[in-house]
């Protein structure tokens, strides 16, 4: 996925495109889990597409739901979507950040071993 340590730094362009390449996936996943919230929504809870749409985006964004729920189904859903949210978040912010990271490290790395 990145270069090696031994390879030099990548061009700034090139880095620049594995940052908003990365983005890109993130934001496909964003949408994906959004979709199945709102579809477990609509379905278990019997929401419209628009308060589906809310919920689950309250939800990922760790807000929490905005109605009561009234179905176990749609308790035990919310409640799994959450944890996932929950974990969703901290993944997505690490990924995001990866780039960096690497990039600094690399950059520290190839300066100090002199090539």
């Amino acid at each position: 996925m990145f270069e090696h340590h031994r390879q030099p730094v990548i061009p700034f362009d090139k880095f620049i495109r594995r940052v908003f390449r990365g983005a890109g996936v993130l934001l496909i996943l964003l949408f994906v889990s959004l979709l199945v919230g709102m579809t477990g929504y609509h379905k278990l809870e019997s929401m419209d597409w628009v308060e589906a749409f809310y919920n689950a985006a309250l939800i990922m964004s760790g807000m929490g739901p905005a109605n009561d729920l009234n179905t176990t189904a749609g308790k035990i859903f919310a409640s799994i979507y959450s944890i996932y949210s929950g974990l969703f978040l901290v993944a997505a912010t690490g990924l995001l950040l990866m780039p960096f990271f690497h990039r600094v490290l690399h950059t520290f790395h190839h300066e100090e071993s002199g090539r």
